[in-house]
């Protein structure tokens, strides 16, 4: 399961979509961008790597996901760096359906940026069992600065 970091440009591209497929989602042959690999996942929350290109994160952190998301402050998709973000928000621009388990397409996605975050684990009774990041005070949201 250990995948080196790659760069943008060398992250494997979706089979349908023709967009690079992010490191959470699956580095084997034929992943795809239909939704994240649970293990990977985890993997970017207990190691602190990138969702993206799996290299070790640093400061601010970027999480992307719907509104409700953040209305909820509970993101799917682990952190991922900034730049990281930005190029998967840019890539997935002409993605018209719901991709890597969100319930929005991409165009309707936020960018947010943070410190820190906790890793959330679902519980038996939750009716989501997906993991869930909790950013510690955003930074940015929909582009404007706001108070942690």
């Amino acid at each position: 399961m250990d995948a080196a970091p790659r760069s943008f440009a060398e992250l494997p591209a979706d089979p349908s979509y023709g967009v690079p497929v992010p490191f959470a989602a699956g580095t084997e042959a034929g992943a795809t961008i239909g939704e994240l690999d649970r293990r990977r996942v985890t993997q970017c929350a207990l190691s602190r790597v990138c969702a993206v290109c799996g290299a070790t994160l640093g400061r601010p952190l970027a999480f992307v996901g719907s509104r409700s998301e953040l209305d909820r402050m509970a993101f799917h998709v682990p952190p991922t760096h900034v730049a990281c973000a930005e190029s998967l928000l840019d890539a997935y621009a002409d993605v018209a359906d719901p991709v890597l388990g969100l319930d929005v397409a991409p165009r309707d996605w936020v960018l947010v940026t943070t410190a820190s975050f906790e890793f959330v684990r679902p519980g038996r009774d939750d009716a989501d069992r997906r993991p869930a990041f909790t950013p510690n005070g955003i930074q940015v949201r929909l582009g404007e600065h706001v108070a942690p």
